[in-house]
């Protein structure tokens, strides 16, 4: 997912598009012009790209601000794709640093792996991963993949629980990107012995589908602020469907310093699940330019 990854409605996905690659080309476009200047280059040109979600954006301009403020070259590539794009993009060298999601990642690189827990899920990575791909520090910071109902929906079954929605789950429509099916169906046959009526894409339109009733069930991140906004409930995971998805930076080995290490391990030992809850906020709901939003960020943190 997001990646199982990540993540606002089409017009804010669309305004997000626009604002952080200027509506040109992502894979041709370069850094914002509102992000800092960097100084004398301290390596070679850096390549920050990221998935075409806004949560994503938002990481890859902070790594690609903080690491300007460190003197690195950097290029910006926001809003590429999807992780089967992105991903290749980066073994190949075409990018050098994109922000992930460990959980999603091992469940990408390695779809037997039965890792859960962070240090887990890292070990898989560090075995699975090609040689000319790393993971850097995670984060404490997690989006993890939800299974969201209405409150409405969750008194009416009495649904606390995915466990509790594997009963009653043959008579909902559940919603999530285009890949979520093809990602999750099986996993949620083996973990909960759960089936759903019918799959739908809903995409960036996920959580607004729910309130509408479009779908009775949705694939929500739970940084999303829609679940507050829209007064939804994120099921537990109890059997852990979802393994942890702490936000971390994949990069091409070859392409990275021990500056650009340094730099993007100091971001990760900052940000925490509340953090991406409140810069969400400012972007899907206040409208703000996910580039000022990461250079506020930053700067509050002593970052730039």
């Amino acid at each position: 997912m997001k990646r199982i990854l990540t993540a606002a409605v089409v017009a804010v996905t669309a305004a997000l598009t626009l604002s952080a690659c200027g509506g040109s080309d992502p894979l041709t476009s370069a850094t914002p012009s509102n992000a800092p200047a960097s100084s004398a280059g301290t390596s070679a040109k850096v390549v920050v790209g990221s998935f075409n979600f806004p949560e994503s954006i938002l990481l890859g301009s902070i790594y690609a601000q903080a690491l300007q403020a460190k003197g690195v070259t950097v290029e910006e590539k926001p809003n590429i794709g999807t992780r089967e794009v992105v991903y290749d993009q980066v073994k190949s060298g075409g990018l050098t640093v994109v922000p992930e999601y460990i959980g999603s990642l091992l469940a990408f690189v390695d779809k037997t792996s039965t890792a859960k827990t962070k240090d887990e899920i890292v070990a898989g990575l560090q075995a699975k991963l090609p040689a000319e791909l790393g993971v850097l520090d995670p984060s404490e910071a997690q989006d993890n993949n939800s299974l969201t109902v209405t409150k409405e929906t969750a008194t009416k079954d009495k649904l606390t629980t995915i466990e509790d929605l594997a009963k009653v789950s043959k008579n909902y429509i559940v919603g999530g990107p285009p890949e979520f099916k093809e990602r999750q169906e099986q996993n949620f046959k083996d973990v909960y012995g759960m089936e759903f009526k019918e799959w739908k894409p809903t995409g960036d339109t996920t959580a607004d589908a729910i309130k509408s009733g479009t779908i009775q069930v949705g694939n929500v991140f739970t940084t999303d602020p829609k679940i507050v906004l829209n007064d939804l409930v994120s099921l537990q995971d109890t059997k852990n469907a979802f393994g942890s998805d702490n936000v971390t930076p994949l990069v091409y080995k070859a392409g990275v310093d021990d500056t650009v290490t340094s730099t993007l391990n100091a971001v990760s030992g900052k940000l925490t699940t509340e953090t991406l809850l409140s810069l969400m906020k400012r972007i899907s709901v206040d409208k703000d330019d996910p580039p000022v939003v990461a250079k506020d960020w930053l700067t509050q943190n002593g970052l730039l």
